[in-house]
């Protein structure tokens, strides 16, 4: 009865499309699938253990599936359980409840930097297959769950609500594409399948679980998870199924009813996953280039500008070896063009160099970022890390010493090294900050002084010279000289003009506080 009372409302607020992605339950042994046990994490399965003994059910899902039949060491396992997150949570000793929408529990093993995540979430229906009777229970815990359900998907089929406990079977229906709709017990080594998702991986094919353009029009946010699995996974040969990928274009205007914020959160996803240069060959491959989101269509326009391009192949790398990225960096990379050309024509109008280029920062922020992440901490990191660039200039006194002991230090070092790589600062600089930021106290006193001594020997000689040519030069060519937005305004020659007296500096004693323990690898 309750099984009917579901099928009615649900196929009222689908249309009737509703139970057209029920897969049939299909067990495969180890003789079939051959997944290598010695693949498996032992700490997820522990946690499989654990609630299995508890009296749930509970199996390894998604990509680690995907990829254990690939013969791949999966990176991170995902475990999926018919027991609530509270549940799941008395359980383990260190296991928290996160997320607000979707909750689900981190069983964390080790600690610190060695420490391992386990992911469990609970089966989960949309409402077009929310018919479960593991959470009703009853009549009444039924319609409770659906009440307003006629509200639950709107008039062009996007899905509103979908936050109901269900069935392995209701899990499997809801997930995108067949490759991640797999579940595999480590103990049994049985691996089940509702959708073809083991042939799929076989063929190495990316094919979306029920009616494509329904799906899109259900969540337009899986037209960029197609791109970024596509993208993903084409290093192994995937590629997207002809009728995953007929509707990604025209579903792009479904993109306008989703919200800012989860636009910009996805935008991440597809660079900071270890694939943002295959994404962005992905979207242009797949027509996809301009209108998914302003500021994605800004790094697919200049991605193969070099030191946009060094930018995504160098969080690609750090991605692939483990080590972390931040977006603020990438970010600030791919705007660094907008802040230079603003911070340019201020100094052209004759600004004080700081204040024009915060201003410049600001004029950024408001016409590429917005309200969505500009004024908070990501915001203010890649301010800082753009701010640094002219201080990288100044190497005497103490300028040095208090650049070093800045937070973002590691990240602005980062981007200046990314521009000596394409040739916008030169390589000496770079070496010198690096040797600086290695030092001790001591030794980095001396660095200063024997900069200092190199500057001071090259004036003397080439004075002369310089000055008969000056003097020998055009006056309208003197006036018209280029000069280097970082290099001419900040740099540490202003310190050496003959006709101005210097001033004393504050030298920093030595056996203050280094900051040379930042890796020459350091951290975005």
């Amino acid at each position: 009865m309750i099984k009917n009372f579901f099928d009615k409302l649900i196929d009222k607020a689908t249309g009737g499309h509703g139970r057209k992605r029920g897969g049939k339950r299909v067990e495969l042994g180890p003789q079939a699938h051959g997944i290598n046990p010695a693949l498996v994490d032992e700490r997820a399965v522990t946690v499989v253990r654990t609630l299995k003994e508890a009296g749930y059910q509970a199996y390894i899902v998604g990509g680690a599936v995907r990829d254990l039949l690939l013969g791949l060491k999966p990176k991170d396992f995902d475990v999926a359980t018919n027991a609530t997150p509270e549940q799941v949570k008395q359980l383990f000793r260190r296991a928290f409840i996160i997320g607000r929408r979707f909750r689900i529990v981190h069983v964390v093993f080790g600690r610190g930097r060695e420490h391992e995540v386990i992911e469990v979430s609970t089966f989960r229906a949309n409402v077009d297959n929310a018919h479960s009777e593991h959470v009703s229970g009853n009549e009444r815990t039924a319609k409770s769950q659906l009440a307003g359900m006629k509200h639950a998907v709107d008039a062009s089929g996007r899905v509103l609500r979908d936050n109901v406990w269900g069935t392995q079977e209701d899990d499997a229906a809801r997930r995108d594409f067949t490759v991640n709709a797999m579940y595999y017990d480590p103990e049994t080594r049985v691996l089940v399948d509702y959708h073809g998702g083991m042939q799929d991986a076989q063929k190495k094919r990316i094919r979306m679980i029920g009616d494509p353009a329904t799906r899109y029009r259900e969540d337009p946010v899986r037209i960029i998870r197609a791109v970024r699995f596509g993208a993903k996974l084409s290093r192994l040969g995937f590629t997207l199924d002809p009728k995953t990928a007929k509707p990604l274009q025209d579903g792009i205007a479904l993109l306008a009813e989703v919200p800012q914020s989860r636009l910009f959160d996805e935008m991440l996803k597809l660079l900071q996953t270890g694939h943002a240069v295959a994404s962005v060959e992905q979207l242009k491959k797949l027509g996809l280039a301009r209108g998914i989101y302003p500021l994605l269509d800004v790094v697919v326009e200049r991605a193969e500008q070099p030191f946009v391009k060094a930018a995504l192949l160098d969080t690609d790398r750090r991605v692939g070896e483990g080590k972390p990225v931040a977006p603020s960096f990438l970010l600030a990379c791919v705007l660094w063009q907008d802040v230079q050309a603003g911070w340019q024509q201020r100094l052209a109008r004759k600004e004080h160099p700081f204040p024009a280029l915060q201003a410049a920062i600001d004029e950024v922020f408001d016409a590429r970022i917005g309200d969505v992440s500009g004024r908070g901490k990501l915001g203010g990191d890649m301010r800082e890390i753009w701010m640094m660039q002219p201080r990288f200039e100044k190497r005497g006194g103490s300028s040095p010493f208090s650049l070093a002991e800045q937070p973002r230090f590691r990240a602005g070092f980062d981007f200046l090294r990314l521009r000596a790589d394409v040739g916008e600062v030169d390589e000496p600089l770079v070496d010198w900050w690096q040797a600086f930021s290695q030092a001790d106290d001591s030794a980095r006193e001396d660095l200063v002084q024997q900069l200092r001594a190199e500057q001071q020997k090259a004036k003397k000689a080439p004075r002369t010279h310089q000055v008969k040519k000056a003097a020998a030069a055009p006056a309208d060519q003197a006036q018209t000289a280029p000069e280097s937005i970082v290099s001419d305004t900040h740099s540490e020659a202003t310190d050496t003009a003959p006709a101005a007296p210097r001033r004393r500096r504050r030298r920093r004693k030595p056996g203050g506080n280094a900051a040379g323990s930042a890796s020459p690898e350091s951290e975005q």
